[in-house]
């Protein structure tokens, strides 16, 4: 576009919940942002957004953005409330949070919950932090999307989950996506693919479900759901029999190699493996040989087959498979789960974990329902505070986190830029300031930048950064004023962290907004076969693992709802649902956006032909998913691209905008993984049935 003189172009940093983390340029005419496009300069971003980017500006200015503080005057849930002054805002909540902290059930009755609605280091994980330490708020474990497979990983490989250089990608010859989606959720990723694909490489994906990414993949392998670790030891097993491991490597940079080659000799052949999996003998054995042949050799692995009981064990197992091959031996070989441990930012300074009471609880963020049913140890959880997060619509066990919310002795504010499903149940509601209007720097968990975000315009009506909030509420409560300063002197502090950030300040970002870490060029963490572990090696046997109660070697734990462990559930609910994201949202994240809805269409549930037919279904028409825990809409969707027994229901719509009032998570569990707390969502058996009853 052409630029008129009284242009500015400001550099920003895409706050989304994804591994790309775009350098944006925006351009701001009159005060007002006019065009919004992806940085040219910037070696990930390479001038392009996702779709769900592209049209940030329409979030930005759209109509329906909250603009003020609001108190509520209805029913919970029923999202009547009047507009009242922050000056009321503020000291309603101040009032009510240092009453609670006064009673006998103290400040731990008080919750906060947030994930990562924004990704900068400020405004997701820095005053918010502090605030509720000082006050001696219960702590929130953060486990809804990672936790599982990064204790796996970090297990095997050690501290920080280090993994292959995404710049490498276009040199490598072997690519498998295990349980990543890439050309949706890693579209950056996925064009380096493309560029290794033009040069010669195959692209593999593993996934139960024929994603995007496996339909213009080379190869599409679809295991049954949750039994990746068993298809991860069937490989090994043929790498082992035919001779095909790097031995000079095992020897050099693994410990336990003995002890997995047996174990994966007498408990995996490959016969075994396919009756776990579903994956045809020749199918394990072509894979095996051709990745130990094919270098350099990368496996994309991603946190959705994390999803379930043995999450943690699953990608603790795939990880193991470089080491055994020698992949790490090469620049772009080995496993690339995610970036974000390469960052040595000072993250304790920015939380001061220090501020909490000794011995305040813990409540992990997957158990909201038990949480407000009291059902967890500790007092009854009074006051609950809510942001960069929609709780109604994303946390498991939905129909039982919304029987809490409705609460009437349940005091709870919601920080948002929209009228959630989160925000209907709220008692005080708080305008946000979205990415163009607050100051905030970011890592990536999917390239090695880091970036600062400077406000491209000013806050739209009166919303507030997150920081600006919690300053005003440690004001009101009297703490004191130097643990809640600037954000450039946060800034700087976040930046006074280990080795990789070294020489990265804010003047220089300023002056370049987005600074490489400080590591080579050619990066290959463990080509030298050291690794970050208690032993210093890759560790195939983990004393860790033994003393923390779990089986130090590799294994395959099944999904606590599986047909083959569990008939007995599969008699009432046979069918085994996942439910990833929808290309149009981010979690729920754009659902609200008509357009984006548009795009997306109708809620839909992907069956094979054969289950649709058992169950007199048809292409198209409405149906009800079910189990005991709650039930869902959707349409009815013969696409193919999962096999019998398995049904998926991409999402995450909101329930207010949905026929039903309902999404997946009305039918997933509280259950957590086998290490890490993590969210077992893929962990569902269901059953679907025509829906019969009058629309909504």
């Amino acid at each position: 576009m052409a630029h008129s003189p009284i242009d500015r172009v400001v550099k920003a940093v895409c706050p989304l919940d994804c591994p790309d983390t775009c350098s944006m340029k925006v351009t701001v005419r009159d005060g007002v942002a006019v065009d919004l496009r992806g940085d040219l300069d910037h070696p990930f971003t390479r001038g392009f957004l996702c779709q769900k980017m592209a049209r940030y500006l329409d979030r930005v200015y759209s109509s329906d953005r909250l603009t003020h503080p609001l108190k509520r005057v209805g029913p919970k849930g029923s999202g009547q409330f009047e507009r009242i002054s922050w000056d009321e805002a503020l000291g309603a909540i101040a009032e009510r949070y240092a009453a609670i902290a006064g009673s006998a059930d103290g400040p731990q009755a008080i919750l906060p919950y947030s994930y990562y609605g924004t990704m900068g280091k400020l405004q997701a994980s820095s005053l918010d932090r502090r605030f509720f330490h000082r006050l001696g708020a219960s702590l929130l474990d953060r486990t809804i999307c990672a936790s599982a497979g990064g204790a796996g990983y970090e297990y095997t490989l050690g501290r920080g989950r280090l993994g292959a250089d995404p710049l490498a990608v276009p040199d490598v010859k072997l690519i498998i996506n295990w349980g990543s989606n890439t050309a949706h959720t890693n579209s950056h990723l996925w064009s380096l693919m493309i560029q290794a694909r033009k040069r010669g490489a195959t692209i593999v994906t593993i996934d139960p479900y024929k994603s995007p990414t496996a339909t213009r993949s080379d190869w599409h392998i679809q295991p049954r759901p949750g039994t990746d670790a068993a298809l991860a030891l069937g490989l090994m097993h043929v790498l082992w029999r035919d001779g095909l491991t790097d031995d000079d490597y095992i020897e050099k940079a693994t410990v336990g190699a003995d002890l997995l080659r047996e174990r994966v000799r007498n408990e995996y052949p490959v016969d075994r493996v396919a009756a776990i999996t579903g994956v045809d003998g020749s199918t394990i054995e072509e894979l095996a040989r051709r990745y130990a042949a094919e270098k350099p050799s990368l496996i994309r692995l991603n946190y959705g087959l994390q999803r379930h009981y043995g999450g943690g064990m699953a990608v603790r197992t795939i990880a193991c498979l470089p080491a055994l091959v020698g992949a790490w031996k090469e620049r772009g070989g080995g496993v690339l789960l995610s970036t974000s441990g390469t960052y040595e930012f000072n993250s304790g300074a920015l939380g001061r974990l220090d501020l909490a009471p000794p011995g305040t609880r813990t409540i992990n963020m997957n158990q909201l329902a038990e949480a407000l049913a009291g059902e967890l140890p500790g007092p009854a959880v009074r006051a609950l505070y809510v942001y960069n997060c929609n709780p109604a619509a994303v946390s498991p066990d939905q129909r039982k986190v919304i029987e809490g919310l409705k609460r009437e002795d349940l005091f709870t504010v919601v920080h948002e830029q929209f009228p959630t499903d989160t925000v209907d149940y709220a008692d005080i509601v708080l305008p946000a300031t979205t990415q163009l209007e607050h100051v905030d720097i970011h890592g990536s968990y999917g390239h090695h930048f880091v970036m600062l975000n400077e406000p491209s315009i000013a806050p739209i009506g009166e919303s507030r950064s997150n920081n600006d909030v919690f300053r005003a509420l440690a004001d009101r409560l009297g703490f004191e004023a130097e643990l809640f300063p600037d954000d450039e002197t946060l800034i700087r502090q976040a930046l006074d962290g280990g080795s990789t950030t070294r020489g990265i300040s804010l003047e220089k970002l300023r002056q370049t907004p987005s600074i490489r870490l400080d590591i080579p060029e050619d990066y290959a963490p463990f080509a030298d076969g050291r690794f970050p572990t208690p032993s210093g090696k890759c560790e195939l046997y983990s004393e860790r693992m033994a003393l923390d109660d779990l089986d130090p070697l590799p294994t395959y734990l099944p999904p606590r709802e599986d047909p083959q462990t569990r008939p007995d559930l599969a008699g009432s609910y046979p069918l085994q649902l996942l439910s990833p994201p929808r290309p149009q949202f981010l979690n729920s994240t754009f659902a609200n956006s008509s357009s984006h809805r548009a795009a997306a269409g109708d809620p839909t549930v992907e069956m094979a032909e054969a289950d649709a037919q058992k169950r007199g279904l048809v292409d198209g028409e409405w149906a009800e998913v079910y189990n005991d825990r709650g039930r869902f809409r959707a349409r009815v969707a013969l696409s193919g691209a999962v096999k019998p027994g398995v049904a998926v229901a991409t999402g995450l719509y909101w329930n207010k905008l949905v026929p039903g009032r309902g999404n997946a998570n009305s039918t997933t569990s509280t259950a957590l993984t086998d290490m890490g707390g993590g969210a077992t969502f893929f962990d569902n058996l269901v059953e679907v049935r025509a829906f019969v009853g009058e629309d909504d």
